[in-house]
C-alpha cells in the first residue's frame, strides 16, 4: 500500500466512529467514554504515522485534466494536522465529565468526531478545491456543537456561526475562481501559482480576489467586520467545544489564509499592494476592538471569546507583513493560543459545571475552593499577556521583531503598540480574575468556601495544556527552528 493512502485515516476514521456510536453496545455511558476516547488516541496516532511515512501526494477524484481533490502534506499540514488531533483528544477528555449529566451526549460525541475528520481533510488539502470542500464540510459538522443545548440564544449563535461561514467561504470562492483563471495550477505550490503573462492586464481583479479570499476566510478567524460570529457562538456551547471553535477552528481560517495567500496568489504579487496594507489595518483594528471588548464583558466565557477575536488577529498580522520572523511568531502563536484558550475555555467550564458561576463578578473567592484549576487559569493568563518564560512570550515577541524589521510605512511601529497595548489589556480582563479569585479580600466570608476540584477527567487535559505553554516557553528551540523552517519555504 502507497503511504499517502495513509492520509484516508484520520479523515475516514471518526466519521466511521461517529456512525458507529448509534450501534446498541455503544448507548450506555461506560462502553461510549472509552470508546470516543479510543478513537481520540487513534486519531492523534495516525497522524502523527502521516506525519513521519507519508511523502506524495494522493489524487481521490478527478474531475477534468486540470480539476481534481487531491490530499498532499507539507510541513503546515502536518503542524495543523498533529495539533488539531492533539486538542480534540484534549476535549474528549474534557467532555467525559462536563458532559455526563447531559441530554443527547452521543449527538454530541458524533458531531465532535465528524468535525474533527473535516479538519483533518482541511490540513490535508493538496489543492485550493480540496481545501474548499474541507472548510465547507468543517463549517456544517460544526455548527451542531454551537447549536446543541437547543436553547434560544444557542440558536442564534449557532445560526450566526453558519451564516458568517458560509459567507466568507463564498467570498473564498470568488478567489479560486480567480486562481483557476489566470493561474497555472490550483495545487498548492510554495511562492504561488500566477503565471505573469495570463495575469497581465488583470492585476486589479486578482488583487480585489486575494482581499476577499483574506476576508472570507479571515471570518473563521474572527476578523473584522466579520467577528460577531465568535461571541455569539462560544458562550452558549459546552465548554469542550467551545474550546475547540476558538482554540482550533478558527486556525482553520488562519491555514486557508495562508495557503491561498502564501501558495496561490504569492507573497510577491500582494506585498507594497492595498491589499496588505487593507490586511494589516484590519488586524490590528480587530486586535484591539477584541481586547477592549474582553476588557468590559462580564460573562465568563464570553471575554474569552471576544479575546480570541484578539489573539487570532495577532497571527492575521504577523501573515499580513510577509517578513519571515513574522510569519515565524504567527505559527508559533497558532500553537500556543490553542492550548491557552483550550485551557482557558476548560476552566470556565470547570467553574460553570462545579459551582454554576457564569459571571466573572461571580468569582471572587473561586481560587480557594478549586485551586488547581484557577492556577492553571493564571499561568494559561499569564503565558497570553505575553510574560516570560512562558509560550506566549516568544511568539509575540518574534511577532514583534518581525514587524519593527519589515520596513512597512507606519504599520513597523504601529504594529508592536497596538500587540502592547492589547497586552496591558489581556492583563485587565484576565489576571484580575486570578487576582479576585485568590485574593478576595477581607471582607470574604472564608467559611463559605468548599472544595470543588473537578475529576481527572478535566484536570489532566488542564496541566498537559498548561504544561505545554510553560514547555515552548522554557525550550522555545523545539519548535522555533521548525516553524522558522516553514516561513522560509514560503516568505
Amino acid at each position: 500500500m502507497e503511504t499517502s493512502c495513509l492520509l484516508l485515516l484520520p479523515i475516514l476514521l471518526p466519521a466511521a466512529a461517529a456512525f458507529a456510536l448509534s450501534a446498541k453496545a455503544l448507548r450506555n455511558d461506560g462502553s461510549r467514554r472509552f470508546f470516543v476516547v479510543g478513537i481520540l488516541l487513534a486519531e492523534l496516532l495516525f497522524a502523527v504515522l502521516c506525519a513521519f511515512l507519508v511523502k506524495d501526494s494522493l489524487t481521490l477524484v478527478r474531475l477534468s485534466s486540470d480539476l481534481c481533490l487531491m490530499l498532499s502534506l507539507d510541513g503546515f499540514g502536518k503542524l495543523f494536522s498533529l495539533l488539531a488531533a492533539f486538542m480534540w483528544l484534549m476535549s474528549g477528555l474534557f467532555s467525559q465529565e462536563y458532559m455526563a449529566h447531559e441530554e443527547n451526549r452521543g449527538r454530541y460525541y458524533a458531531f465532535l468526531l465528524l468535525s474533527e475528520g473535516a479538519l483533518m481533510l482541511l490540513c490535508f488539502a493538496g489543492n485550493y478545491l480540496t481545501l474548499y470542500l474541507g472548510f465547507e464540510l468543517m463549517t456544517l459538522l460544526s455548527a451542531p456543537l454551537a447549536l446543541h443545548s437547543q436553547t434560544d440564544a444557542a440558536r442564534r449563535g449557532g445560526l450566526k456561526y453558519l451564516f458568517y461561514s458560509v459567507f466568507g467561504a463564498c467570498l473564498g470562492l470568488f478567489g479560486f475562481f480567480a486562481v483557476y483563471t489566470y493561474g497555472g495550477t490550483t495545487q498548492f505550490t510554495p511562492g504561488g501559482v500566477m503565471d505573469p503573462t495570463a495575469c497581465s492586464g488583470h492585476e486589479s481583479l486578482l488583487l480585489i480576489a486575494a482581499f476577499l479570499s483574506v476576508l472570507g476566510f479571515g471570518a473563521k478567524a474572527g476578523l473584522f467586520p466579520l467577528h460577531a460570529w465568535l461571541p455569539a457562538a462560544h458562550p452558549e456551547a459546552p465548554a469542550g467545544a467551545s474550546a475547540l471553535l476558538s482554540g482550533v477552528i478558527t486556525k482553520a481560517g488562519v491555514l486557508s489564509i495562508i495557503r491561498v495567500v502564501y501558495y496561490q496568489f504569492g507573497a510577491s504579487l500582494l506585498r507594497g499592494t492595498w491589499v496588505q496594507y487593507a490586511w494589516l489595518a484590519l488586524a490590528l483594528v480587530t486586535v484591539f476592538l477584541g481586547s477592549m471588548l474582553a476588557y468590559k464583558e462580564k460573562i465568563f466565557k464570553k471575554r474569552l471569546a471576544y479575546s480570541t477575536v484578539s489573539q487570532v488577529s495577532y497571527i492575521l498580522f504577523g501573515l499580513a507583513l510577509f517578513e519571515p520572523t513574522a510569519l515565524a511568531g504567527a505559527v508559533l502563536h497558532v500553537v500556543v493560543h490553542s492550548a491557552i484558550k483550550d485551557a482557558l475555555f476548560f476552566t470556565a467550564g470547570a467553574v460553570i459545571l462545579k459551582t454554576g458561576r457564569k459571571d466573572v463578578r461571580e468569582l471572587r473567592g473561586i481560587g480557594k475552593e478549586m485551586p488547581v484549576t484557577m492556577w492553571c487559569f493564571t499561568l494559561c493568563s499569564l503565558s497570553l499577556v505575553g510574560i516570560p518564560p512562558l509560550g506566549g512570550f516568544v511568539s509575540k515577541w518574534y511577532l514583534a521583531q518581525g514587524a519593527l524589521g519589515s520596513g512597512i510605512p507606519v504599520f513597523s511601529w504601529l504594529g508592536p503598540v497596538i500587540l502592547l497595548i492589547s497586552a496591558l489589556l489581556t492583563a485587565g480582563y484576565l489576571v484580575s480574575v486570578s487576582i479576585s479569585a485568590f485574593l478576595p479580600g477581607a471582607a470574604f466570608d472564608y467559611s463559605t468556601v468548599q472544595k470543588r476540584e473537578p475529576s481527572i477527567w478535566i484536570t489532566l487535559p488542564l496541566l498537559l495544556l498548561t504544561g505545554l505553554s510553560f514547555l515552548i516557553g522554557l525550550f522555545p528551540n523545539l519548535i522555533t527552528g521548525f516553524v522558522s523552517a516553514l516561513a522560509g519555504t514560503i516568505v
